[in-house]
Order: C-alpha cells, then sequence, then structure tokens
C-alpha cells in the first residue's frame, strides 16, 4: 500500500472526495512556498520517484469499490501535481472508469503553459490552479520557484488555458501577511484575473504550521482585502476561522450598494448584518431585488440583473 489514496473527505464545495496522491513517499515540487505544510526542500522539476499508471489505478479502483458514493476524484501530490510525467495515460484511464464522478487537480499553476499539461488538464472537470503573486518580487518571496519559472509565463499560460478549457476554472490565492496582502500586489492580482474571468476565486490565509516562519492574516483583513477585487469577480473568502462578528445596521439602499460592490455569502452576512438588516435582505430576496448565484458550488447574494 502506497498511500495513494486518501479520505473520503467532505468538502462543502465539492461535495465528497477521494484524494490521489501522485507523490506519496516523497515531496516532490518546484516551488517550496513558505506557506507549505510539508517540511523544507529543494525545488524540482521533474519527478524521479515514479509511480507506475497501474499501480495508481488499482488502488483508484480499490477505493471505488469500497466508497461508491463519490462526487469528486482530487488529483493532488506531496507537492506538484502535474510534475508526474504520466499524467495524461493517467486521466485517460481515469475518466474510462469515472462514470458520474467529477475530477479535480489541485495545482500550484507552474507548469500551465506547457501545451501538453495544459491538453491534459483540458480533460479534467475542475481545475483549481494557485495565483498567491502576480509580480515577480512577490512570487520570489512566497512561492520560491524552480529556476526558469516566472510569473509572465504562468500568466500567459492561463489565458492560452482559459480559451479552450470547457471545464471550471478556479483561481486560489492564499494571503501571507506582510507580503502580499499589501494593495499593489492585491491591484496586480486584480487586474490580471479580470483578464481570466475564472469560475471563482477562493481567497484563504495560512491555515495549517507553515514550513517557514510566516503569519496569517485574519478574516477582517480577507474580507478588507475582496473589496480591492473588481466587483466582477467571483471572490469566496475561505478562511477556516471566521472572524468575530461585528453586526452592524444596513438599510435597504446599503444592502444594495454592499452586495453591488461585492456579492456575499452567507458566513458573511452572519459576520456583518444585524438580525434586523439580515431581515431586510430577506425582504430584498423576496422582492426579487436581489438573487442568491451559485457559482460552483458556493452561493452568493448578489443583486438582481435589472437592479444593476
Amino acid at each position: 500500500m502506497n498511500n495513494i489514496i486518501f479520505g473520503p473527505i467532505r468538502s462543502r464545495r465539492f461535495g465528497t472526495s477521494l484524494g490521489i496522491d501522485l507523490s506519496p513517499s516523497t515531496k516532490q515540487c518546484n516551488y517550496d512556498c513558505v506557506y507549505c505544510e510539508l517540511a523544507p526542500t529543494d525545488t524540482v522539476d521533474h519527478q524521479s520517484s515514479i509511480l507506475p499508471v497501474e499501480t495508481i489505478m488499482a488502488e483508484v479502483r480499490q477505493a471505488l469499490a469500497t466508497h461508491p458514493n463519490i462526487d469528486v476524484l482530487t488529483l493532488t501530490a506531496n507537492g506538484e501535481p502535474t510534475l508526474y510525467p504520466h499524467l495524461n495515460e493517467l486521466i485517460d484511464a481515469i475518466n474510462a472508469i469515472k462514470g458520474d464522478i467529477q475530477t479535480l487537480i489541485l495545482s500550484n499553476g507552474s507548469t500551465i503553459a506547457d501545451p501538453t499539461i495544459q491538453q491534459a488538464l483540458a480533460r479534467i472537470d475542475t481545475v483549481k490552479l494557485s495565483l498567491d503573486c502576480a509580480t515577480p518580487r512577490c512570487l520570489k518571496r512566497i512561492d520560491r520557484m524552480h529556476e526558469g519559472i516566472d510569473i509572465d509565463t504562468i500568466q500567459s499560460g492561463m489565458l492560452a488555458f482559459k480559451e479552450h478549457y470547457r471545464g471550471t476554472l478556479i483561481i486560489e490565492v492564499l494571503i501571507v501577511k506582510g507580503i502580499n496582502d499589501r494593495p499593489q500586489e492585491i491591484e496586480a492580482i486584480s487586474t490580471f484575473l479580470e483578464r481570466l474571468r475564472p469560475a471563482r476565486i477562493d481567497l484563504g490565509t495560512i491555515d495549517r504550521p507553515p514550513a517557514y516562519r510566516v503569519d496569517p492574516v485574519s478574516y477582517e483583513t480577507l474580507y478588507a482585502l475582496a473589496q480591492r477585487f473588481s466587483p466582477d469577480l467571483p471572490v469566496h473568502i475561505t478562511h477556516r476561522k471566521h472572524g468575530t462578528p461585528t453586526p452592524a445596521s444596513y438599510n435597504e439602499e446599503a444592502i444594495l450598494s454592499t452586495l453591488a460592490k461585492r456579492p456575499l455569502t452567507q458566513e458573511d452576512i452572519d459576520l456583518l448584518f444585524d438580525v434586523p438588516s439580515q431581515k431586510r435582505l430577506k425582504k430584498l430576496l423576496d422582492d426579487h431585488h436581489i438573487i442568491i448565484r451559485d457559482t460552483h458550488g458556493v452561493e452568493f447574494f448578489t443583486i438582481s440583473p435589472e437592479n444593476h
């Protein structure tokens, strides 16, 4: 047993997931991120410890037989899953047996400019790529990438992939205190994401013990940073420990103005709106002045199109 399969894990956004670790025995990554939960290690640009496709698929079949009610198969790794050299072949093998089960890959996005990687990821239902920075200095400070990786290539690769990808593209932005929480860094990320137009942006921070001495930001800071993104971008705050509720009073006009600038989830509403304001929001919803929009598993309150 190689510990290839882990889970099932219940996710609010993706349902019940089985993880498939493409590097279960050792960390193999082209990033050495300051926030990584794995121990620091030298970066690599290829895997040296490689599992045969047949070995992985044998465990996938066994796991699906044991857990028949799985919603999604998640490709990940102790490191970067797109460094697995047989990714195309593996995805074909998974797609041949998965039936109605969805597929998801969690990638740092570093290899997305490679046409071979794009071809492989195009056959996955949901692709989640990281984009912690949109400037070279920030990328170097947070992601500590392998030689030859640069932000311009990553961004052009993401744009090229989005042109032909027909699945769900999600971008994850992880905020590290004092590095990419600066206004100019958020503006650079937002400007690029306005061009990319992903299905959703997951904005989070460090929530596990990191490899290096770096700190998370609070939920309140994440919420403030979310306001700096274009209101056209579906930003979802994924902080595990939500902030202390600081409910305030919003009249109907203020509710509509707030939602016009930034759609909010129910968790946001619970933190920000007092009880009378939540009742006003409910009335606006009943009167169709606002709507609930499902953005690939996350529900947002937003103003209805006729109120734009």
